[in-house]
């Protein structure tokens, strides 16, 4: 009987020479969590972007959907860091918060959403500076139909200005006018990311657009799911990059010849990641 071959996990790329880092945060660098604020950083986390970042000279910013004030709070580092889907843009713990003047939802919008988080119990709404999402995970399916439609009668009134965007298990309302794309592009034109080969990693549909971005920068976007396979996986790669930058140093510092690339270790070498194709598009339920 002929031996069936075991499924192997994804093998990560090695990072390219004088990257540019983008990384989403919910569901690609950490787990996704029941609510926002349930979700765990795991303690070697901020370390490995913390030197992964000293060693891309500044060339690293975490791209989310998030509000600034929860990217700060998760991830307390003097990073580059993109909230709000790129509505909210900071280049270090001292500068400002910038970003294009967008639409707000109206008052009455935001109340609407409310009531109906509050007629189904497990249901979240999130308030964001420039929108918000209603979250069901822990509320039902029926709950997801009813935030769906609700937001989309809101888009409806006002299509030139907002936007309707699927999650995973939640529905968000977005200004049009920015994306994880506009961040990238935004970042890729200003030191320290300027003439950097642009690495966009995520694991869900907003994340496309910031993949898509990056490739057509001439750069990488990677599904997490295909690449990766978990978080978990992700960081042990963030970390790899990290060592296997110290040992190029100490190499370059003693005229030894350098270790083959982190991902690469003990394993198969592993085509180029400019022959990597585009990720199939994921399905409507992906993470912000």
């Amino acid at each position: 009987m002929p031996d069936i071959p075991l499924p192997t996990e994804p093998l990560p790329p090695p990072l390219p020479e004088r990257a540019a880092l983008f990384l989403d945060f919910d569901g690609t660098l950490v787990e996704i969590a029941p609510t926002p604020d349930a979700v765990q950083v795991p303690p070697t986390l901020l370390p490995a972007l913390d030197r992964l970042a000293q060693r891309l000279d500044g060339a690293l910013a975490v791209v989310s959907g998030r509000p600034m004030k929860d990217l700060d709070r998760f991830l307390p580092l003097p990073i580059v860091k993109v909230g709000d889907h790129g509505a909210a843009l900071r280049l270090g713990p001292e500068a400002p918060v910038i970003g294009p003047n967008l639409p707000v939802p109206p008052p009455e919008w935001r109340a609407r959403a409310a009531a109906l988080a509050a007629r189904f119990p497990g249901a979240l709404l999130e308030e964001k500076a420039h929108g918000f999402v209603l979250h069901y995970r822990l509320a039902g399916p029926e709950a997801g139909e009813a935030a769906r439609d609700l937001l989309a009668s809101m888009v409806a009134e006002q299509p030139e200005r907002f936007t309707l965007l699927a999650a995973r298990k939640a529905w968000e309302l977005r200004p049009r006018g920015v994306s994880k794309a506009s961040a990238v592009a935004a970042l890729m034109a200003r030191p320290p990311f300027a003439g950097r080969v642009p690495v966009f990693i995520g694991d869900d549909a907003t994340d496309e657009e910031g993949m898509a971005e990056a490739r057509a920068a001439g750069g990488i976007g990677l599904r997490l799911q295909d690449a990766f396979g978990t978080p978990a996986r992700l960081r042990a790669w963030l970390e790899e990059a990290v060592a296997q930058a110290a040992e190029d140093d100490a190499s370059a510092g003693s005229g030894a010849p350098s270790a083959a690339p982190a991902a690469e270790t003990g394993r198969a070498r592993r085509a180029p990641p400019s022959d990597i194709p585009p990720p199939p598009k994921p399905s409507p339920e992906g993470a912000c």
